[in-house]
């Protein structure tokens, strides 16, 4: 039987109620991708108010590898919720806590002893990293690459690239932040192919030191090794080798924003495993908890010890509740083997994405690794315009139908896939003929206006 289940056109009249009492009661700058209200949901299925079933391929932007109230999950919560809810590990300590990061050191690329410090969301971890490279670095600098995005609190925003809407508007932003191009081979910002480019991306960023800013004044170079709300940007594999040769030439500390490509996302634990890349700090965040607020920065012991006690941590950091969902997750990627399936569901996608991109011209490339797949859109291959309205049609089109998708780019012209890694072949493959139909109405469109415009 079909998983996705419409019962009435999407947005339903109870969705349609609540968004206009949305938009009376709460702020314009919360944004949604649907006009869809949520009732329940369970592993890659949602319910709306109106009793339609959809499937997720957004899976809480990236927050739910582990599905929609993964049962380990939920029951790890349910056990501490009989014990305390919160007392703040900054007055009375707990052993979750302990464990979780005891886990992290573990789990995280690098055999050299390594410290945990656990927070509430991936922008506030991405500020403690920063904060923590600078302190043990004496340096002021920090390095961040063009399209990257690293959260929206003010120094998050000062390492993002995108201006709309999450940077224009709240300028100033805290200084010493400098940014190059990252290896974003589709749309190379200089105009070389790979691999006849001999990855100039990463060398140069040796000319920057000169031209820019000096190499012994940068703490830190800040990085997603697949770029995700830029548009699951892949790098070739030779980039972060040159990278890390850089900063390790220059003494300058590596830090891998994992929030989005960790806990089995690209078919590995960490992205970092299948890109070469052991950085210094490693910051997580989004599945590391199955849903609820929790984020860490994990990193050479040395490093991570060099602020002094009471710099940093938070009232909340590392809830309680949160930790123990988070070593449930942890158990249910190894036990479900969800890298593995990470691995399926990509090769199941691209499979289908590659014949897509030969039937229509709208699809420029597929990209991505494991289950962090997206397809970049544009108007023609030969100027490779960004075919960001038709992008917008691309989406509304599948929440219509049934199928929650979420887009990203610099020039919103990216549908991205994060379906949860428990999802069956059957809801994997209804939900790409969802996706396969609204490339295809888009496809149509466009030519319906071509012909007008003859």
């Amino acid at each position: 039987m079909a998983t996705i289940q419409l019962r009435t056109s999407i947005p339903g009249p109870r969705s349609q109620e609540l968004m206009r009492r949305r938009h009376a009661a709460v702020v314009q700058g919360a944004f949604h991708a649907t006009p869809v209200f949520v009732a329940k949901a369970e592993g890659a299925v949602i319910e709306d108010v109106d009793g339609n079933r959809m499937i997720d391929f957004a899976g809480g932007i990236g927050c739910l590898n582990t599905g929609h109230r993964a049962p380990a999950v939920v029951e790890a919560v349910r056990r501490q919720l009989d014990r305390f809810l919160h007392t703040s590990f900054n007055v009375l300590p707990y052993e979750g806590y302990v464990r979780l990061a005891e886990r992290l050191n573990e789990l995280t690329p690098g055999g050299f002893p390594k410290k945990t410090l656990l927070v509430n969301s991936g922008a506030e971890a991405v500020e403690n990293a920063i904060k923590i490279a600078r302190c043990y670095t004496k340096r002021p600098a920090i390095l961040a690459f063009e399209d990257a995005f690293h959260g929206r609190t003010y120094m998050a925003m000062a390492v993002t690239s995108k201006t709309h809407p999450y940077k224009a508007g709240f300028e100033p932003f805290p200084g010493d932040v400098y940014r190059v191009p990252f290896a974003y081979c589709f749309r190379c910002s200089y105009s070389l192919q790979y691999p006849s480019c001999e990855i100039y991306c990463a060398h140069h960023i040796e000319d920057a030191f000169k031209r820019v800013v000096a190499a012994e004044s940068v703490a830190a170079v800040i990085v997603e090794p697949i770029m995700g709300e830029g548009g699951f940007i892949t790098p070739p594999p030779e980039f972060f080798p040159i990278l890390t040769d850089i900063c390790r030439r220059h003494g300058i500390l590596l830090i891998a924003d994992e929030v989005q490509t960790g806990f089995g996302r690209t078919g590995e634990m960490f992205a970092c495993e299948r890109l070469g890349l052991v950085p210094d700090l490693l910051v997580t965040a989004k599945s590391l908890s199955g849903g609820l607020p929790l984020a860490a920065v994990t990193g050479r012991a040395e490093i991570m010890d060099a602020p002094g006690v009471g710099a940093v941590g938070g009232t909340f950091g590392g809830n309680p509740v949160a930790c123990e969902a988070a070593l449930a997750v942890l158990d249910t990627i190894e036990k479900e083997r969800l890298c593995d399936r990470a691995n399926a569901l990509g090769e199941r996608f691209r499979v289908r994405a590659k014949g897509w991109q030969q039937r229509w011209e709208l699809v420029g490339e597929v990209r991505g690794l494991g289950a962090m797949l997206a397809l970049e859109l544009v108007r023609s291959r030969q100027t490779r315009e960004p075919a960001d309205e038709e992008t917008k049609q691309v989406a509304q089109y599948c929440y219509e139908h049934g199928l929650v998708t979420i887009t990203a780019g610099s020039y919103g012209n990216v549908i991205r896939l994060l379906v949860p890694l428990v999802i069956t072949d059957a809801q994997m493959d209804e939900g790409l003929d969802v996706l396969e139909s609204a490339l295809e109405s888009a496809c149509a469109s466009k030519k319906e206006v071509a012909a007008q415009q003859v």
